[in-house]
């Protein structure tokens, strides 16, 4: 059974109650959704990936629907007591080469978290050199894009992730131990602009707080810096970003910070799952 990053954590500032109802906006494997219904609570689950809603366990207080959650407001005909995000890629679709998410494991170039739109390789083989020295820059927080993306062009067509990971490695020098790969950022920043990761993330912060009860709670887990950016503005009520939303929305009178610091896993969690050492939990609760 999967268990997500920050769970104890989660539950403390989600709060759930018998009789309550909550959107898991990110179901994934369900592990968020399977804390909050032993709380007797009610879970409306939303996944963009068509797998994951397929392999949903039934529960009679669970509905799952198929959709990006950044149109929540149009899948969700009811008030709520809660949203939750777990945002970033899956430990399902990374662990799947096949999805292309990871160069660990070679792979098709795919990174589509739905099963539809334009895939890693679309953006990879036909995007414009400066274009994508952009994305990569941009999204990957990438001081190398342009090297990168340059050495990608005189590379195309590329078709894997192991092809993909190749050309990134030949722009640096070998990676002293303890240093991160030095294609994490370059594939981060692909996989962010297939999936328009940020605008959907707008789009959902804004759709959550206009579903919450007067009371209700929203809960962010994040996993770099740029989703970061957009939870922390959001809850502080700063104007959006996205060409996705207007540039004077604002949430400054609806939502009251409850983390008045970012909560990071402790120590022991970061041991049993590593993944959770670059997890940022931020919450808010509607007013």
């Amino acid at each position: 059974m999967h268990t997500p990053v920050l769970l104890q954590q989660v539950m403390h500032y989600l709060a759930p109650r018998a009789g309550e109802t909550y959107v898991d906006a990110t179901f994934g494997a369900g592990g968020y959704s399977r804390a909050i219904l032993q709380a007797g609570a009610h879970v409306i689950g939303i996944d963009r990936d068509p797998s994951a809603v397929e392999a949903a366990f039934a529960d009679p207080n669970l509905t799952v629907k198929l959709g990006k959650f950044g149109d929540m407001a149009d899948m969700v005909d009811q008030p709520v007591d809660g949203v939750v995000f777990d945002l970033g890629v899956s430990s399902m679709q990374i662990d799947n080469p096949k999805r292309g998410f990871s160069f660990q494991k070679d792979g098709p170039l795919d990174m589509r978290m739905g099963s539809s739109g334009r895939s890693a390789f679309d953006i990879v083989n036909k995007t414009r050199i400066d274009a994508l020295a952009d994305i990569i820059f941009h999204y990957g927080d990438e001081r190398s894009a342009r090297r990168i993306a340059r050495q990608i062009a005189d590379s195309r067509p590329v078709h894997t992730t192991g092809q993909l990971a190749d050309i990134v490695h030949r722009c640096f020098p070998r990676p002293k131990p303890g240093q991160i790969d030095s294609a994490t950022r370059t594939f981060q920043a692909i996989r962010i602009a297939v999936n328009d990761e940020l605008g959907q993330l707008e789009k959902g912060l804004e759709a959550s707080a206009k579903l919450l009860k007067p009371g209700g709670r929203l809960v962010v887990v994040s996993f770099h810096s740029l989703e970061d950016r957009i939870v922390k503005r959001f809850l502080q009520g700063e104007p959006g970003q996205s060409r996705h939303l207007p540039q004077a929305a604002t949430n400054a009178r609806v939502l009251e910070i409850l983390t008045k610091k970012p909560v990071h896993a402790d120590e022991a969690e970061i041991a049993v799952n590593p993944r959770s050492r670059s997890a940022i939990l931020r919450a808010g609760v509607k007013i």
